[in-house]
């Protein structure tokens, strides 16, 4: 390409503050540098997280910033150094590094790395790049990137450990989800809570990562799947990908986690809460059965203080535990999951209900915000 070495001028949706819609702007986006990776971003999805940076009550987030972290593109470029892939590789960001070098990467138990600082919030890490400067810059400004993916961008640079190459003939409009929703969900099932086959299984929140978790649940071979929301509206959907029963909180004459334990003699083995909060954390873990009853975290709602837990549910052998992308390794695993997608082990297009032009970015905030949709791809 004409375009390795030089700077590239293209739009971006750029967040200047808080609770303000994304602009769309002509940003330049400097060449990478020594293991760093310039991705032309071919579609993208968003995601609540996306929203949590702008949301008034967050006070962590520096401004200005290029938002997105679920995407999906081709190589442009590479710095010195990048052994992983070459221009004209299909790729998908990763917000969770894998250096293959840390103590967390060397071992099998866990997807965190030592990239990440373990003591400070997720969303506001990796806002520059290792040299600790931005590759963005807009109307002269430096613009900060978003965990290490920065997504709403026509191109986007990268770390090398924040990269994951996929197969040539990859649908990038569908594998995008795999940049975060889809396999947080699938994986907390398959990898965090390890579902079992045979097994009960409750889901609060369906969403994308919700119904991610339900495939996944299902994938496992689950016997029973309870799903659960507050929106009616996405109940036709979750007994399309396999829940066996569906309940409304808000229709309940008791406290939903009493209806779970009583629909199941005794509570589920498996319960997800993709919602966040901590009342929907709290019945999560109460409608679990003693003795084996798994509770799994994924979604963590702005400024909550999360549950109070008595010990006796512990005790009495429930057990909780949360999930960061799924406990996947992303290096390794994403291009796997890809050719599962391929090979039509789970369908991506079931979390896919609009597609809009790039432009139209804030539409799709809009969308998400009123439940309307599950997933929105926008295309460049």
């Amino acid at each position: 390409m004409g375009t390795q070495g030089k700077v590239i001028k293209c739009k971006a949706a750029i967040a200047w503050e808080a609770d303000k819609p994304l602009r769309i702007e002509e940003v330049e986006v400097a060449p990478p540098k020594a293991h760093e990776v310039r991705i032309q971003i071919i579609a993208t999805a968003l995601c609540h997280t996306d929203a949590h940076i702008i949301h008034p009550k967050f006070m962590e987030a520096n401004f200005p910033v290029i938002l997105g972290h679920e995407g999906a593109g081709i190589v442009e470029s590479v710095g010195p150094g990048v052994t992983n892939c070459k221009p004209g590789d299909k790729v998908i960001p990763l917000y969770m590094p894998q250096c293959q070098k840390c103590k967390f990467c060397l071992s099998p138990l866990t997807n965190f790395c030592a990239k990440l600082s373990e003591f400070e919030n997720l969303l506001v890490q990796q806002e520059v790049m290792a040299d600790k400067t931005s590759r963005f810059t807009c109307k002269g400004k430096p613009v900060y990137h978003f965990m290490g993916t920065s997504t709403f961008s026509q191109y986007t640079v990268v770390s090398d450990t924040n990269i994951a190459k996929i197969d040539d003939d990859a649908n990038l409009e569908r594998v995008c989800l795999l940049g975060c929703g889809f396999s947080t969900g699938y994986g907390a099932a398959i990898n965090t809570a390890k579902v079992t086959p045979g097994s009960t299984c409750a889901i609060f929140g369906l969403g994308g990562v919700g119904l991610s978790a339900l495939i996944g649940c299902k994938v496992a071979g689950a016997s029973r799947i309870i799903a659960i929301d507050i929106n009616s509206e996405k109940f036709a959907k979750a007994r399309a990908l396999g829940a066996t029963d569906c309940l409304n909180p808000r229709d309940l004459q008791k406290p939903i986690q009493e209806a779970i334990i009583e629909m199941t003699n005794g509570g589920v083995d498996f319960a997800f809460d993709c919602a966040g909060g901590s009342e929907t954390m709290k019945a999560a873990l109460d409608c679990t059965t003693a003795g084996w009853g798994s509770c799994t975290l994924i979604g963590v709602a702005i400024g909550d203080k999360g549950p109070t837990i008595s010990p006796i549910e512990l005790i009495l052998g429930r057990t909780m535990n949360g999930t960061l992308f799924g406990g996947w390794k992303g290096r390794d695993s994403i291009p796997k999951l890809v050719t599962d997608y391929k090979n039509k082990k789970f369908n991506l297009d079931a979390l896919v209900t609009h597609t809009l032009p790039f432009d139209k970015i804030n539409e799709a905030f809009d969308l998400m915000h009123q439940g309307k949709s599950i997933r929105t791809i926008l295309i460049f």
